[in-house]
């Protein structure tokens, strides 16, 4: 059976823009989470993330002629990358100065942004399958957050884009432009280091997997 994402890149690479927002709709749900795990708290109740969602198609749209000429990152990594760029590009928007003094430095412009220990925390708490008590879940919320927040921003985003994100290792790897071996032995790492915090979260996956 095809894949109908595979099918469409021939068309995108001869420059199909109908083909383009149809892999774009189809990688949408997954862009969608992308934002959600990485939208400042701040602007939250201000910025949907649809709307960064409509801002990076339309970056896409205008510069699907740079991914054309590149052979590195495959299309879905790519629109990843400009959907995040997109995400900086309104935050600073909205946020102007206390954005910069947020960051410490404003991004270069082929820049990502990483998900905080915050985020991350709550999007396993979200898909925890216990504790189910809010006492249980604030204490072992605050206990995933700290375990999250000890490892450094890298190992932090390959957890998020592996374990929540279900990015294929190879696919952590060309986004945040390591090699797979290394993104797999981070990942594990990481993870051993997570798992005490875990526990209380539900079943947690084997260390052993690329």
């Amino acid at each position: 059976m095809s894949n109908p994402a595979s099918d469409l890149l021939p068309r995108v690479q001869a420059g199909d823009e109908v083909a383009l927002h149809e892999f774009f709709l189809q990688h949408e749900p997954r862009l969608l989470r992308m934002v959600e795990l990485r939208i400042d708290p701040v602007l939250r109740r201000r910025l949907d993330p649809s709307d960064v969602l409509q801002e990076a198609w339309i970056e896409i749209a205008r510069r699907a002629v740079e991914w054309r000429a590149q052979a590195t990152l495959p299309l879905h990594v790519w629109m990843r990358l400009i959907t995040s760029q997109a995400l900086q590009q309104l935050q600073r928007r909205h946020l102007g100065a206390h954005m910069r003094d947020a960051l410490r430095e404003v991004p270069q412009p082929e820049s990502r942004l990483s998900v905080t220990a915050a985020g991350a925390a709550q999007a396993f708490m979200a898909s925890a399958t216990s504790p189910s008590q809010a006492a249980a879940r604030e204490e072992t919320c605050a206990r995933v957050r700290a375990a999250l927040e000890d490892l450094d921003e890298l190992d932090r985003e390959i957890i998020t884009l592996r374990h929540i994100e279900e990015l294929a290792n190879h696919e952590v790897a060309a986004e945040l432009g390591l090699d797979p071996k290394t993104a797999s032995k981070r990942y594990m790492r990481a993870l051993v280091r997570l798992r005490p915090a875990l526990i209380a979260l539900g079943p947690t996956p084997s260390v052993g997997g690329a």
